[in-house]
């Protein structure tokens, strides 16, 4: 039997390369996607046996078909597709009264659109099997009103409704998708500004834990989500915030 695969998208740096890095610990072979074709910047934290579960690929998934090619290559390679985490994502800001077309559609493609076309993609993979998990990576911004944000926010929203509508209609052949939807996380690309400077200072007066998330408490998260299988669990948003979200 092949072994099975878990696809990555957005896989090369910062929330994506460390679910590449848990899924490999976890003992799953991991298709990381990235429009670079870069393995993910969490390679060196690796032992051998987990690096070696790690399969790069080039993949814009803002193109259509750019999805489809990338499973048929993946498949092609002896890998069985068991599951999907849709995490390739912009975060552009603009104020709403002279925002552009151009630019709000640029983001609900990265965001939205793309999450969509994954979908599309791997649903024939996982309903041959009869079963399999793919996880939408939304925000906690989906439920708030952010200044500058409109594109951002009503793109993570979409995001949630996306997995909500696409788990009702996939239960059935086996399927769960589920959106986790992080709060303020800090990566590589972002840790300047969330542990210095005045959003640092407004983090520590917002978020009741006092400290943004990290990347691998994301990951951990999610790879949970695939090694403890369950089923039943489908169509919901897990917030991952610190409690941001809820504070009054």
């Amino acid at each position: 039997m092949s072994p099975t695969c878990i696809v990555v998208t957005g896989a090369s740096r910062g929330i994506g390369a460390a679910i590449a890095a848990r899924l490999a610990q976890a003992g799953s072979s991991v298709a990381c996607l990235s429009r670079s074709g870069d393995l993910p910047s969490t390679l060196g934290m690796l032992n051998d046996g987990a690096a070696g579960r790690l399969l790069a690929l080039a993949c814009d998934v803002t193109r259509p078909g750019a999805m489809l090619a990338a499973l048929d290559d993946i498949q092609a390679r002896g890998l069985q597709i068991a599951g999907l985490v849709n995490n390739a994502g912009i975060h552009l800001q603009e104020p709403s009264a002279t925002a552009s077309l151009q630019h709000y559609e640029a983001v609900m493609t990265a965001n939205a659109t793309s999450v969509l076309l994954g979908c599309q993609a791997v649903y024939p993979y996982l309903a041959a099997r009869g079963n399999g998990l793919i996880v939408n990576i939304g925000s906690f911004f989906d439920k708030l009103g952010v200044k500058h944000n409109l594109a951002y926010c009503a793109s993570k929203a979409a995001v949630g409704a996306i997995s909500r509508c696409l788990a009702v209609e996939w239960a059935g052949a086996g399927i769960g998708v589920v959106n986790v939807a992080p709060g303020y996380i800090e990566t590589d690309l972002n840790h300047q500004a969330l542990t210095q400077g005045p959003l640092r200072d407004y983090l520590d007066k917002r978020i009741p834990a006092r400290r943004p998330g990290t990347a691998d408490e994301v990951a951990r998260l999610v790879a949970a989500l695939f090694t403890l299988g369950i089923p039943f669990l489908t169509g919901e948003t897990i917030y991952l915030d610190g409690a941001q979200g809820i504070a009054h």
